[in-house]
């Protein structure tokens, strides 16, 4: 497994060319090998391959605007081979589909991307929050969506935080989902008096050594650091996670 960086960590930093590019040098220099390109300025695919070779830093998986992956599947794809990037990432499901009424539209609208995705040899991947654990009809949505998409067709970016926010077991979830997540996002949960808060990897109170056991029984090949909220500076959150991490992977 490769432990790499979700840039939607350092989104406020990543915003142009000269940025990204200083945020680029600090996330080699923490160590890490892989980045996740998401949140990103407007900066063509070409010149952010640059500037991650420059780094050292390979492109593993994005999180790209669903509507792009739905009506402009074949210049994303393209996009992501100018970025040598296999994985297609949704961050999220858009909203429309959060209801009883609309769910079942999700797989009905992204099974033709999904499968031109497949075809051109990559695959499109879906990051999970804890709206997934909720249950429509008696089925929580991600079952849903487990049983509407080939493994082919759509993999998981499961994210430890949010599926420990929504109350599932993150390792029995991994289990469940083996072979169908070649990348997590690891983020841990620490606690602010009443309040549930993100923290740095090992910072906070998941089994971190649990996880990543799993995670490689699981097939998983790329583990990516992403902490949405930072108290503090983010690149001294990546560099904490990776400090913590260090030997475990």
């Amino acid at each position: 497994m490769k432990l790499g960086a979700q840039l939607f960590t350092l989104r406020e930093y990543t915003q142009t060319e000269k940025d990204l590019d200083y945020s680029l040098m600090r996330v080699a220099q923490m160590g890490y090998t892989t980045v996740q390109i998401s949140a990103v300025g407007p900066i063509a695919p070409e010149r952010v391959r640059e500037l991650c070779d420059k780094h050292g830093l390979e492109i593993v998986l994005t999180h790209t605007d669903p509507n792009r992956i739905l009506n402009d599947t074949e210049n994303v794809i393209k996009e992501h081979d100018v970025m040598g990037c296999k994985y297609i990432g949704i961050g999220m499901m858009p909203k429309k589909y959060c209801s009883p009424e609309w769910l079942w539209h999700f797989a009905d609208d992204y099974k033709e991307a999904a499968r031109k995705i497949a075809a051109a040899g990559k695959l499109l991947m879906y990051h999970n929050h804890n709206v997934e654990f909720q249950k429509f009809g008696g089925k929580l949505v991600i079952d849903t969506l487990l049983e509407n998409f080939a493994p082919g067709e759509l993999g998981f970016t499961l994210d430890t935080y949010w599926v420990h926010m929504g109350g599932a077991d993150v390792c029995a979830w991994m289990e469940k989902l083996s072979g169908r997540i070649p990348c997590i996002h690891l983020k841990d949960m620490a606690v602010s008096g009443w309040e549930p808060v993100m923290a740095p990897v090992g910072e906070g109170n998941l089994d971190f050594d649990k996880i990543i056991k799993t995670a490689k029984r699981c097939g998983t090949e790329h583990l990516l650091v992403e902490q949405d909220t930072c108290v503090g500076s983010p690149f001294d959150c990546l560099e904490i996670s990776f400090k913590n991490l260090r030997g475990k992977y």
